[in-house]
């Protein structure tokens, strides 16, 4: 049985943890808020530039630009991996490494942004280009500019026939899973027949041709900057989480506590209550 001095410093110890876990749920609270604003906000964003690019691709589809070469030479696919820089996320990191085993073979090479993934790869891929650090802070767009090099080195050069970005997505503050992103080549679906009246009162200037690269740029530019943010709100909702699960075990251990101690004060008092009572008999018989 352990002794109350035992107990109290368990029961303090969880205490502390109790607090500790609750200011990071609080500071992932108040990060989450913003995140998810600028997560969503910027979801209209890429799908209009889809909207206009494909708009402009029917309408000259005997220019096509490199982004948009489908090829199957090297069979080869370059992945761009984002994770957090921290833990204490629940189990989004975990599972994000899991969706990463999934794709790593000979023919894959790798980009990391995010420390907690770089780890995992680099220890089962000796094809990883480059690692990045995420940061702690919402993603600015300037992070995105290293990635982006690499990516045209690789892509427009041929030495790889795809690229995919494995990230998190953040569906609700209950809900973050693990998604692959095709980038490039870049492939539109056909339009509904609302786009294609929208589309008869477009005009483009400059002329197509001058018009699509940039935009095709500025498209690839956005969807990895969109799952930057969507990385970054499901960081911050997952550890809301964890961090709130963790608190409240921290509870429930202290209040256990609690009892035990209760129960082994009560013991020591009924103990010594027996020996003064027995040494009152004792006396009183002599």
């Amino acid at each position: 049985m352990a002794t109350t001095l035992a107990l109290r410093r368990r029961i303090k110890t969880a205490q502390n943890v109790s607090k500790t876990t609750r200011a990071m749920q609080m500071i992932a609270a108040s990060k989450l808020k913003k995140a998810q604003e600028a997560a969503l906000t910027a979801r209209p964003y890429v799908n209009k530039l889809v909207t206009i690019a494909r708009n402009i691709t029917v309408e000259n589809p005997d220019h096509k630009h490199s982004y948009m070469q489908v090829r199957t030479a090297t069979e080869k696919t370059l992945y761009v991996v984002i994770s957090p820089d921290k833990g204490l996320a629940g189990g989004l990191t975990t599972n994000l490494i899991r969706e990463y085993l999934k794709h790593n073979s000979q023919n894959a090479y790798f980009i990391t942004i995010g420390k907690k993934i770089e780890g995992p790869v680099a220890a089962t891929n000796k094809h990883l280009l480059a690692s990045f650090p995420f940061g702690n802070t919402l993603p600015t767009y300037d992070a995105i500019y290293p990635v982006i090099e690499i990516i045209d080195e690789y892509f427009l050069q041929g030495k790889i026939d795809t690229v995919k970005i494995i990230t998190t997505q953040f569906t609700s503050v209950f809900s973050q899973t693990p998604a692959v992103i095709d980038l490039l080549p870049i492939t539109f679906d056909a339009k509904d027949k609302t786009e294609q009246k929208l589309q008869n009162n477009m005009v483009f200037e400059p002329h197509l041709k001058h018009l699509l690269p940039p935009l095709l740029k500025r498209y690839i530019e956005m969807v990895i900057y969109q799952q930057l943010l969507e990385s970054y709100v499901s960081e911050q909702a997952s550890r809301m989480l964890a961090m709130q699960n963790a608190t409240n075990n921290a509870k429930d251990i202290v209040n256990q506590l609690r009892l035990l101690y209760n129960k082994v004060r009560q013991e020591k008092i009924t103990k010594e209550i027996l020996d003064i009572s027995s040494a009152a008999v004792a006396l009183e018989e002599e």
